[in-house]
């Protein structure tokens, strides 16, 4: 994998650069640093003893997976949150911003991943909305007009100012928000996963934009999940791991795998990697069928992605889910693994490509449509679209089954607890009885609970995203061998995990994706943590 190359206007400095480290003796003059700066929360430690520093004319990407702490120091960095200790330093003097408000009356401006303007209002009014300018006690507009279409001109956009924002696609929105920033003569730019939403093309304009802007000074902090695409816009990269700064690098020093080795904390041919590949090629062997013919071999797919994909979303995918096994997603975070689930689920539309369920093409237009085709979702916050935790274990396992059937034929109280006992005894969950609050069970139980729910309707597919997250591990193996034994009674199940060893320990196959593409499925011997880890950073075979 060849990256291109970018000089940052100002030396580099400390390339691969220890922790602790935090200057050279020619550097030149950063705009904005922290100091062993910390944050905690209840129950968590966000940020620990964190450095960092940004120079004027670089783009500067952080890395990191979800929970390194990447947010926590954004919202730091622009007063957001205060930090319990450490100092931040902007342009050589100490600054303690009270709110988003002084970062930016500061020059430090941020753009999140959802575009926070106003869509009703006209382009030039999103500009200046606030601080509009004015003639004789009124809204100059004129003025407002001009100075809209010469921030925009900064940026090489030209477009009708006067027009309302929501006639413009997403992308051009981005663009407004960065004219908006840089017309209060910002010199932070913080973009926040800018590109989530964005094409290749449009991806390839913003960029074009950023390299315009460093080139005027402008010190540009970029947070992206997007591997290519940090290689493809970075001079500097910090990565931050479980609330630490695991390391400053010059992009150009740093490999890909390195930069996936380092995110993880993966360390290749490791005794514990070792370990691993060899129990994902021993559950692959027992995965097999008596006379050694894999079972993907053994039956037609029970649903057969061709081509299915869905615009600033997901790149066309093809998938194959086969009856009584269990399909493994990986990749690292913001790579397309839950927008694959969504749209298999209905959740999200696709716009290109077919659907195929027992060979016959299905429209999947709501979550609905793809529960009565017998598909189930277990989504990756459970807090948040799984349990309701108000209601009784028994109101949440029954939730599914009776949409399924209509509220209009109401499931007797009677066979409504029988039901519950039921999956509270197969998948052990441990409660007083069926009427307490689920809200009040281990996160281990209250994902068996949500298990329970997608059982009780009897699926021909389960789609778990981050099945395991947040529960201990004694649950979290009991989980994972209750779902071997569900696919040996003919389930089909797509799994997904951050863990890249759990994906292995229950996939007969793993599909590999990398920046909203599938670019790899293993299987066999190829199904190793050291093999699934170069093919995210793009080296694998």
């Amino acid at each position: 994998m060849t990256h291109p190359a970018f000089e940052p206007n100002q030396p580099a400095i400390g390339a691969h650069r220890a922790k602790g480290a935090t200057g050279a003796a020619n550097a030149p003059e950063l705009i904005l640093a922290t100091a062993g700066v910390s944050k905690t929360f209840p129950g968590v430690k966000a940020l620990q003893g964190v450095d960092f520093r940004l120079f004027p004319g670089e783009v500067h990407t952080l890395m990191g997976q979800n929970g390194a702490g990447k947010s926590t120091l954004i919202n730091v960095l622009t007063g957001v949150v205060a930090p319990d200790a450490g100092t931040i330093r902007l342009g050589g003097e100490v600054v303690a911003f009270a709110s988003p408000q002084e970062a930016e009356a500061a020059g430090v401006r941020t753009l999140y991943q959802e575009v926070n303007l106003c869509p009703n209002l006209s382009v030039a009014e999103n500009i200046f909305a606030g601080r509009q300018p004015r003639r004789f006690g009124a809204i100059d507009w004129p003025d407002i007009k001009r100075r809209a279409q010469a921030a925009l001109a900064r940026l090489d956009v030209s477009l009708d100012v006067t027009r309302s924002l929501d006639a413009y696609p997403i992308a051009v929105q981005q663009m407004v928000a960065i004219a908006r920033a840089l017309s209060v003569d910002a010199r932070v730019l913080i973009l926040d996963e800018p590109t989530s939403s964005l094409d290749d093309s449009e991806v390839a304009q913003l960029f074009k934009i950023l390299r315009h802007l460093k080139q005027s000074g402008i010190a540009i902090l970029f947070v992206t999940h997007f591997i290519e695409q940090t290689y493809a816009i970075s001079d500097r990269i910090t990565v931050m791991r479980n609330g630490e700064r695991e390391g400053e690098y010059l992009a150009r020093d740093l490999s890909a795998d390195q930069l996936v080795s380092k995110m993880v904390g993966h360390e290749r041919m490791s005794a514990r990697l070792r370990e691993a590949a060899h129990d994902a090629q021993a559950a692959q062997a027992a995965h097999e069928s008596d006379e050694g013919v894999p079972a993907s071999q053994a039956a037609q797919p029970f649903m057969e992605l061709r081509g299915v994909g869905r615009r600033g979303t997901l790149q066309p995918i093809d998938l194959d889910v086969q009856p009584g096994q269990i399909l493994g997603l990986a990749g690292l975070l913001g790579s397309g693994r839950t927008e694959t689930a969504r749209l298999l689920f209905g959740a999200d539309r696709a716009d290109s490509g077919t659907i195929l369920v027992d060979g016959k093409p299905v429209r999947l237009r709501s979550p609905r449509d793809a529960v009565r085709h017998g598909i189930g979702y277990c989504a990756e916050d459970r807090k948040k679209e799984g349990i309701v935790a108000e209601l009784s274990i028994r109101e949440n396992i029954l939730l599914a089954l009776q949409a399924r059937r209509g509220w209009w034929r109401k499931i007797s109280r009677q066979r409504a607890r029988e039901l519950a006992d039921l999956w509270i005894e197969r998948l052990g969950i441990k409660a007083s009885d069926a009427e307490q609050p689920i809200g009040l069970l281990s996160g281990g139980n209250q994902q068996k609970a949500l298990l329970a729910r997608w059982l009780a309707t009897d699926p021909k597919l389960l789609i778990l995203d981050e099945p395991t997250r947040g529960i201990d591990v004694a649950a979290k193996f009991d989980i994972m061998d209750r779902l071997l034994a569900l696919c040996a009674n003919g389930l089909s199940i797509l799994f997904i995990s951050s863990e890249i060893s759990e994906v292995l320990r229950v996939s007969h196959r793993v599909a590999v994706l990398r920046d909203r593409r599938k670019i790899a499925e293993v299987a066999g011997k190829a199904s190793t943590e050291d093999n699934i880890y170069r093919l995210i950073a793009g080296s694998g075979e």
